[in-house]
């Protein structure tokens, strides 16, 4: 063999050997943690369990990533996270539709649309985080879901909101539930979330009958007067109208979704039967996505009708404080949130101590 070529081969080969002394590049890449195993009920503190779900809880006080990279393991929580987390983008896509093909852009006109359009997406968001990662720790635990507490109780002001500017008739805004609904619906929807971190709070497993009550009396009472121009709209006018079909399902579909929040269906006469599929809250989330995308397409359609005579109805100034009052509830909620986790934070150093 000519003497070059075995100088090239020579250099070749000294040149692998110094490749493989070199660090792999796996060395650099961040290690993901392998998904951790699912458990039993009996595996977790009684705070994480579920009634009549007997497995497929995921082990408590993982690293953080463990548990975001639980979106892709098959447990207990999967399709709580997946039902809101796929409606997410669906939302989106239909609102970017309608947007670009009526020219949908943001104005006096248009703010309650849009605060609705964030109030939904806020529901849905702090939903998927809390379902996600609630498993970390205790804190995390109450953390998480007084956060989903905050996105219920926007949601519920930013339906009241684009309820009364698109969906309302003359006769019920002159009406006394008309005079009071944007305050009461204000001040409903606090309550539903102060609420709901009490009893979260105050309560331990087995639950006593009293929570279910502290939680669903509010938030009962906010969505009555949220549905209150949508209800007179069903009852007093003639089903011609398409709109009124969407209105029709989303009230549907939203009492579907509180019987199943409010009953551990099927799972309680099926014990162990519905750990990953088929348990009550995933159904609750099913129906609360399809309730909201009905809804999203009965405001669309309102929303075309009422754009035009909107500003000269209610007034700018009278849309401007109802859209200022949304980021006010968004604050109270929070700080509720926060002085509730700060109880919570307080509890457990005495545990510990």
């Amino acid at each position: 063999m000519p003497s070059g070529v075995l100088g090239r081969l020579s250099a070749l080969t000294l040149s692998i050997q110094q490749l493989g002394q070199l660090p792999h590049l796996s060395n650099w890449m961040p290690r993901l943690p392998l998904p951790q195993a699912t458990v039993l009920a009996s595996d977790v503190p009684s705070l994480f369990r579920e009634p009549y779900i007997l497995s497929g809880y995921r082990p408590v006080r993982q690293e953080w990533l463990s548990y975001f990279c639980s979106l892709f393991q098959c447990h207990n929580e999967s399709l709580n996270v997946w039902t809101h987390l796929l409606a997410i983008p669906a939302f989106l896509l239909h609102f970017s539709l309608f947007a670009g093909a009526w020219g949908l852009a943001l104005n006096m006109a248009s703010l309650p649309l849009f605060l609705y359009m964030l109030s939904s997406l806020t529901y849905l968001s702090f939903s998927v985080a809390a379902h996600l990662l609630q498993s970390h720790s205790e804190l995390a635990h109450y953390s998480l879901f007084f956060v989903d507490y905050v996105g219920v109780a926007v949601y519920q002001y930013g339906c009241a909101l684009g309820h009364y500017f698109y969906c309302s008739e003359p006769e019920w805004r002159h009406s006394l539930v008309g005079a009071v609904f944007l305050p009461g619906a204000a001040v409903l929807a606090w309550l539903s979330c102060a609420s709901c971190c009490y009893a979260k709070f105050r309560y331990r497993r087995p639950y006593p009958l009293r929570r279910k009550i502290c939680q669903i009396i509010p938030t009962s009472l906010a969505y009555l007067l949220d549905i209150s121009p949508v209800a007179h709209r069903l009852v007093t006018r003639s089903w011609d109208e398409p709109v009124l079909v969407f209105h029709a399902l989303q009230v549907v579909f939203f009492v579907l979704s509180a019987l199943f929040f409010s009953c551990p269906v099927p799972e309680r006469f099926f014990p162990g039967r519905c750990d990953i599929v088929g348990h009550g809250h995933q159904i609750f989330h099913i129906f609360l996505a399809m309730c909201t995308m009905c809804q999203l397409e009965a405001m669309f359609r309102d929303y075309l009708v009422h754009q035009q005579s909107g500003v000269g109805m209610h007034g700018e100034h009278f849309i401007l404080l109802a859209g200022g009052s949304f980021f006010v509830l968004v604050l109270c909620c929070v700080l509720t949130a926060v002085l509730m986790r700060g109880a919570v934070q307080r509890q457990l150093k005495k545990k510990i101590f």
